[in-house]
């Protein structure tokens, strides 16, 4: 039984065998059912013999025997196939030849010209059926980009009545986009003015979003209000000739135009839900739209619409907890870069606007607790993206400001940022989360700009009453900081230096952060961005916060202090030289008269004669500023002789009392 059942075949394996040529002949079986068979057979044979055998051979030749036979007759097959199927194939296969010339780098411009120049002429006039395709849209969106300026306005000329149709479509929106970018001012503002009526029809759609959204940024601020108009209300759909006006906000529009405020808020209300259910809120168009929508929405519209954002902006953080596919090492470097983005949550993916920052702390201030965790665990692994990008770090900022669970702050965000100190010690916006622990929203660190959008607020949800979220549109200046301080931290309840305490102590950056400042001292004296954190961190931060690791601090001042002792050299220029270093070091002796006592007994006594002139000559002029009557004594007799001979020259206001 074993040798019969090894002889028995599955169904679908004789089939792939009668379509491969290689049935096996049957076993013969003994019986007159055999015998007829083979009579048949030889029968069929002799036919074959006498009049069929040159139709035998023929089919004998045309069954592939070899795997490059079967190969290429399933290409020819295939071929004729796509040949009906396609209009354009013979021509489609032309034109991916010349892209496959055209597109490498070290081709020669006469000869890349040259085959643009073919490959256009060769689709004149078939433009609309090409750009459908994957292939042939890429080769004219390269022709685009490599041709010369008159044929590039034939081809925008050719597809302007089309270019709305084509923003719709998965493949042709590329070419729509290179039009954009490559567009004079003209065509870009006959595509602007094509849009009008279309903007709000547009944004929920998933792939015209993106075409309308690259306009937006690309537009001047008059064509900005004219697309965002739109979405305000009917009548602006309708009538272009309203959608041309300067003015910067919804409140002035509705003013200026007559509007119902009801009616616009009903509108936008109804515009912005289609928006949201279609989940494309990743456009900085979108994100302008709704904050001027909340400069108007009352209570509870404008909760509803931030629940409904958090769910949006935190989603695409599957790979978030360390649980990549083990083959993920042996994956190509463009795959892996698509599964990182992939990966990255929207609220990562829109903060490289300044409205996309806004949007993400409206969120943050106004959701629960609950919300505020599920932003803060949808950022694991992006924290160091954010810290080094110019609002994602103020983003951090905010975070650092208002959400009371200092545990999960310490495990999502401190942990990561502990991990890189040093990058972000000697980066311009790394630095600024730490600095922020160390010396919260010191204008001296965040511009006017940065502390008011993180004091922006949403009116109607703001704890003050007729607090207007036109305030983040003013200059702050340094007699205001508490009531920006105020802004920022209403909507949490801890208190503020206990906040600090927590997230700088009882994690232990504090300690981390000291250690690192004690091992690349000599680089961060030196270097401009890094000589703040140095200083703060010397200093002992804002209200003595680094109370706690005083004993490391007084190391860090003995680094400091060692590093100016060095003697002069020529690879190295000395601390109290170099432009950065010296006048850092002067804020500290300044500033910290424990700092200065060390110096002074580590570098500078007896020695001041040889730094009174240059940029060293702040140093030692500095123990004369100084507000403290120990660190004055200190010097006050060796400086005194080098002021009588003229040596060390100190301005008349700062001069020493005699």
């Amino acid at each position: 039984m074993a040798a019969g059942g090894s002889d028995l075949q599955s169904p679908k394996k004789r089939k792939r065998e009668q379509v491969e040529g290689k049935t096996k002949p049957r076993p013969q079986v003994k019986g007159g059912g055999d015998g007829v068979k083979r009579k048949k057979h030889s029968g069929a044979g002799g036919y074959a013999a006498h009049g069929g055998g040159a139709g035998e051979a023929a089919a004998k030749k045309k069954r592939p025997a070899t795997p490059k036979e079967k190969r290429l007759a399933a290409k020819e097959i295939s071929e004729a196939r796509k040949m009906k199927r396609k209009r354009h194939y013979s021509l489609e296969k032309e034109l991916t030849k010349l892209w496959e010339k055209m597109r490498c780098h070290d081709v020669s411009k006469e000869e890349r010209s040259k085959l643009v120049s073919e490959a256009i002429r060769k689709m004149d006039g078939k433009y609309l059926d090409i750009v459908g395709s994957h292939v042939t849209a890429r080769v004219l969106q390269t022709c685009v980009k490599w041709c010369s300026q008159s044929e590039r306005d034939a081809i925008f000329d050719n597809l302007q009545p089309h270019l709305l149709s084509l923003s719709r479509k998965k493949y042709a929106v590329f070419l729509v986009k290179k039009l954009i970018e490559l567009a004079t001012k003209k065509q870009f503002a006959s595509f602007i003015s094509s849009l009008h009526g279309q903007v709000a029809k547009l944004l929920p759609h998933t792939i015209g979003a993106a075409v309308v959204d690259y306009a937006f940024q690309r537009a001047t601020q008059p064509q900005k209000r004219q697309l965002l108009l739109e979405l305000y209300s009917t009548e602006l759909q309708l009538f272009k000739d309203l959608t041309v006006q300067s003015s910067c906000s919804l409140l002035e529009t509705i003013s200026k135009l007559g509007l119902q405020k009801s009616s616009v808020l009903q509108y936008m209300t109804i515009e912005i839900q289609k928006i949201l259910e279609k989940g494309t809120v990743e456009y900085s168009i979108v994100h302008t739209a709704i904050l001027e929508y909340f400069t108007i929405a009352d209570k509870t519209s404008a909760l509803d619409v931030i629940r409904q954002l958090i769910p949006l902006l935190t989603q695409g953080a599957s790979i978030i907890d360390g649980d990549e596919p083990s083959l993920a090492t042996e994956l190509p470097k463009k795959t892996k870069a698509k599964m990182k983005r992939l990966s990255e949550p929207l609220i990562v993916q829109i903060m490289h606007t300044k409205e996309g920052l806004k949007l993400a702390i409206s969120c943050l201030k106004y959701g629960s607790a609950k919300d505020r965790k599920k932003i803060i665990k949808s950022l694991k692994g992006h924290i160091m993206k954010l810290a080094l990008n110019d609002f994602g770090c103020l983003f951090l900022i905010s975070i650092i400001s208002i959400v009371d669970d200092t545990k999960l702050v310490s495990k999502i965000v401190i942990q990561e940022l502990a991990k890189n100190l040093k990058q972000l010690i000697l980066d311009k916006n790394g630095r600024r989360p730490l600095l922020q622990l160390l010396h919260p929203l010191c204008s001296r660190y965040l511009s006017p700009a940065d502390l008011a959008c993180l004091s922006y607020n949403v009116p109607s949800l703001s704890s003050r009453e007729g607090e207007a979220s036109d305030s983040a549109t003013e200059v702050i200046s340094e007699n205001k900081v508490d009531a920006v301080t105020d802004k920022i931290v209403s909507e949490s309840k801890k208190d503020p230096s206990q906040r600090r305490h927590e997230l700088l102590i009882k994690s232990e950056l504090a300690e981390a952060l000291v250690q690192s400042c004690i091992e690349n001292v000599g680089e961060l004296l030196r270097t401009n961005f890094s000589k703040e954190l140095l200083y703060q961190v010397a200093v002992g931060g804002k209200d003595n916060v680094l109370e706690g690791v005083t004993d490391m601090v007084h190391k860090l001042h003995d680094a400091i202090a060692s590093d100016a002792a060095q003697p002069k050299t020529e690879d190295i220029e000395h601390a109290f030289e170099n432009f950065f270093s010296s006048r850092v070091i002067r804020r500290m002796i300044i500033d910290c008269p424990a700092f200065a006592v060390t110096l002074w007994s580590k570098a500078l006594k007896g020695k001041c004669k040889t730094w009174a002139e240059g940029h060293s000559s702040k140093v030692v002029a500095a123990f004369l500023e100084s507000p403290s009557s120990e660190v004055k004594d200190l010097a006050k007799d060796e400086l005194q002789s080098l002021i009588d001979t003229g040596i060390l020259k100190v301005p008349d206001h700062k001069a020493m009392e005699k």
